[in-house]
């Protein structure tokens, strides 16, 4: 693993990186210069002690005397030893300090060339980053004038009728305003797929390609570097048995260099994920016009502009090849006779020309990989202009020429349809066709729906509880069958939320899990830019949604007549077998009633709030039919949609489940805001509360029951293949007898396996396993893991975790493959089982049913 592995954090890092080396080597210049400096002083301070041990005056003498020729000689050879530390000394200043400078200045070129690559690079993504952001904007802007250019015209039509300057007018403005919008729309969406690739080349290949280059030269230079310092090491080697230890333990942790292992940690701790470009979808509760997520839109108003697009890329495709075999010569052409320079340097014992010759080789290497990082750009840059040329070609095949569609709605046509009522509108207009002529091209208005905006009328308070019904499964293909269906669609003077098919403010995801067959129904509310709308939700060739209309004299409609009542209108669409819309085609069959679980916001009083959770408070309450204490999880009013799905999955998930150790649902409130998930009043509250509040009185028998009764309740969810992903202490529940219940299944999903693609905010550190923290795959196993550090909370009585250690320190401590040692007073058979469930690979865990059998089995022991 090495530098191609990085991700964006990791260019900060190697930056930072390179300025620390280059301090280094600072600092060992300076050091070294000094060291010079103490060795000339001392080879000095010797050879003067020489030349006086010598300085004996001749009539002291004694003759023939052993011991003065002994002493001679000894003096001699300290004044040899003074001459071999000036030479080392000369050969430090002139050599070794001269590579040492001439690497810093190398070191601050590799620096300077590696970030302006790097900004080259990453200049053209951050570039397309922001045009893509400016380029919705200006969709948006471009749609949003569309929406008024339509309007107007509607609304001169309506006054003037099909004819009439000004209506001439505003009918061009209208069309211009179409054309603009295509335009924008195929400019969005070609930019969004070039961003797409560019950013794929960009963590794919591009930064790769820099960084292993980068890599190859970074570790060249560390050779380099390593072979300075065995210089420097040789040259102060003074022989002596002291020094001949100090050279030892020197040389060994000189040696113990590799270049290739210098950056493993750095590129371990970064990893490269990709950046998702998706087309920004429209918000509004039906699609407007016919322009598609992430599709071309082929019509008359595009045609010349795409054609044109493709003959651009054509042209710079081939310029782009052009500059490729340009570069490929020019590497051709330059060969470097790497080989014959290493022999030459190999056979020189100038110590200088060696190394320069290695300072030469990462230069001439430098050289090479610009060449190489220039090609590399322009194939990826081909690449994407031709992915480009693919999609459009393949968008304007599937178009026949003869039968282009237009690219404007026929407006007139649906003004005729929605003011049906008005016999000299509707008699002239159900067969209008504009045709319009320009530049020998043919636009024509197709008809197609379109929805007038209308004014709302916001739901009424929601107040009873539903009664538990079945949804009809027998389709109303008979006479017999609809009146069976009918019986629940009646007229009546209540309000609609007492009706067994209007189901409150559902969401859409819950709302299509109900409908399951062509022509199931049900009514419910939304909420759009702050004004609440109702809806009819049908399963017809998919699921659509029709916002009801209301009509200055405040009856509702749909396409057809209109009604004083909600009520009569869906009575009416029910038993006419009419479409709702003559585009959608949708009929009402069956009518999907409440199930047994919706309850009404009216049927549960709130008494105290008891905390907090991620989505709003939690209360005490009370169900007014049984009176029965139940606890109460409410959801801010405030929230995005998808934050309040988040908040409904816990309920989705746990309707299903019937166990005495998982915490029991009884019932939904979505017939008004807020929303709320009504479950079982557990009195002992959380089970860390429990455990630190009775720490002193807890004895073995009471902590091995928490335990079986927690593994009891997570057995049964991996039957049910539920990742419970939050399991811990915090989010369990101690109620009457100790038993214990697992609650908080805001993060849970029911599958065998399931891969984090939302990133991995809020996680609980501590409780996860690495094989989720590292690669966000998670499964039963995981939980596990959790489980083992629950155990551990247990019977250290409510502890936190790795106890002194920051999150990070603890997962990197995990990483090195720590693990926390035994609460005390713990049973060494259940330490070992903890130990078990922190099995670093997840197949080696048991799985909660061994888990189960095991406490089982350890608390009859007893």
């Amino acid at each position: 693993m090495g530098y191609s592995t990085q991700g964006k954090n990791a260019h900060e890092s190697l930056v930072a990186r390179q300025d620390s080396e280059i301090r280094l080597l600072e600092l060992m210049r300076r050091c070294l210069l000094q060291k010079v400096k103490c060795d000339r002083e001392y080879a000095s301070a010797i050879a003067s002690v020489a030349q006086q041990g010598l300085k004996i005056d001749k009539t002291d003498e004694p003759n023939g005397s052993q011991v003065l020729q002994a002493w001679k000689k000894f003096m001699e050879e300290m004044e040899n030893q003074s001459k071999l530390i000036r030479t080392n000394t000369e050969n430090l200043e002139n050599v070794c300090t001269d590579r040492m400078s001439q690497m810093c200045q190398e070191k601050r070129k590799l620096k300077k060339q590696y970030q302006e690559e790097h900004a080259k690079i990453a200049s053209r993504f951050y570039q397309l980053t922001e045009d893509v952001a400016r380029k919705k904007a200006e969709y948006q802007k471009h749609l949003e004038y569309y929406k008024q250019m339509r309007m107007r015209f509607e609304e001169h039509y309506i006054k003037s009728g099909r004819a009439g300057r000004k209506l001439d007018d505003v009918r061009d403005k209208y069309q211009k305003a179409c054309r603009k919008l295509h335009l924008a729309h195929n400019e969005y969406v070609l930019l969004l797929h070039e961003a797409t690739e560019v950013e794929k080349d960009y963590r794919t290949i591009l930064l790769p390609t820099l960084l292993a280059h980068q890599q190859t030269d970074q570790e060249q230079f560390i050779t380099n570097w390593k072979n300075l310092l065995n210089d420097i090491a040789k040259f102060s080697d003074y022989t002596s048995n002291e020094y001949l230890s100090i050279q030892q333990h020197i040389s060994n942790s000189i040696n113990s260099i590799t270049p290739t292992d210098e950056y493993k940690d750095l590129a371990d701790k970064y990893k490269s994920l990709p950046v998702i470009f998706r087309f920004d979808d429209n918000p509004n509760e039906e699609n407007f016009g016919k322009l598609q997520p992430n599709q071309l839109a082929i019509d008359n108003l595009t045609i010349e502009s795409l054609r044109q697009r493709i003959a651009d890329l054509e042209q710079s495709i081939k310029e782009c090849q052009e500059k490729q075999q340009k570069i490929a010569g020019e590497i051709n052409g330059k060969k470097i006779s790497s080989s014959t320079s290493s022999i030459q340097s190999a056979a020189s014992n100038n110590i200088l020309t060696t190394n320069s010759s290695n300072l030469n080789g990462v230069s001439n290497s430098m050289k090479d990989t610009k060449f190489n990082k220039d090609l590399c750009s322009l194939k990826c840059q081909e690449r994407q202009m031709n992915k480009l040329v693919e999609i459009i070609r393949s968008s304007l095949n599937e178009v026949s020429i003869n039968e282009l569609p237009s690219g404007c709605d026929d407006i007139s046509v649906e003004i005729d349809k929605n003011l049906g009522t008005d016999e000299n509108i509707t008699s002239s207009s159900t067969h209008m066709s504009v045709i319009l002529q320009k530049s020998g091209d043919f636009m024509t208005l197709i008809r197609t729906p379109f929805r007038k905006k209308r004014r709302t009328v916001a739901g009424d308070e929601l107040s009873r509880r539903s009664k538990s019904q079945t949804p009809m499964t027998v389709r109303a293909t008979t006479k017999q069958t609809r009146s069976i269906s009918s019986s629940s669609l009646t007229v009546s003077n209540r309000p609609i939320y007492e009706e067994e098919w209007f189901h409150g403010v559902l969401p859409r995801e819950e709302v299509v899990r109900l409908l399951r067959n062509d022509g199931d129904f049900l009514v419910r509310e939304t909420t759009r830019n702050d004004e609440s709308q109702t809806v009819l939700s049908v399963c017809w060739n998919g699921h659509k949604h029709f916002i009801v209309q209301t009509t200055a004299d405040g009856h509702f409609r749909f396409e057809g007549p209109s009604f004083p009542s909600i009520q009569e209108l869906i009575l009416h669409q029910f038993q006419s077998e009419l479409p709702v819309t003559s585009r959608s085609g949708a009929i009402l069959k069956t009518p999907i009633f409440k199930e047994h679980w919706e309850l009404s916001n009216d049927d549960v009083i709130l008494i105290d709030k008891i905390g907090r959770g991620n989505f709003g408070d939690v209360y005490k309450a009370k169900l007014k039919s049984s009176r029965q204490d139940v606890a109460v999880k409410t959801c801010k009013h405030s929230l995005p949609d998808e934050q309040k799905r988040k908040f409904l999955q816990e309920g989705r998930i746990l309707k299903q489940y019937d166990h005495p150790n998982i915490v029991k649902l009884i019932g939904i409130c979505v017939q008004k805001q807020p929303i709320m998930i009504v479950m079982e009043l557990v009195e002992g509250g959380s089970l860390l509360t429990y455990l630190r509040k009775n720490s002193a009185t807890l004895d073995q028998q009471q902590m091995m029951g928490i335990c079986r009764d927690t593994a009891a309740g997570m057995r049964y969810l991996e039957s049910k293949n539920c990742i419970h992903r939050d399991l811990a202490a915090r989010n369990c529940l101690i109620g009457s007898e100790n038993i214990v219940k697992i609650s908080d299944f805001g993060m849970s999903r029911e599958e065998e396996e399931y891969i984090v693609s939302d990133g991995m905010k809020q996680i609980p550190i501590k409780w996860t396993a690495p094989e989720a923290l590292n690669f966000g795959k998670y499964n039963s196993l995981c939980d596990v893991w959790s489980y083992g550090i629950l155990i551990w909370e247990i019977f250290s009585k409510g502890g936190t975790p790795y106890p002194g250690l920051s999150n990070s320190k603890a997962r990197e401590k995990i990483d090195e493959g720590y693990r926390m040692p035994m609460p005390e007073g713990t049973q060494p058979e259940m330490y070992k089982l903890m130990l078990k469930c922190w099995k670093e690979i997840p197949e080696e865990r048991p799985h909660f049913d061994e888990i189960f059998t095991v406490v089982d089995c350890l608390m009859k022991k007893q």
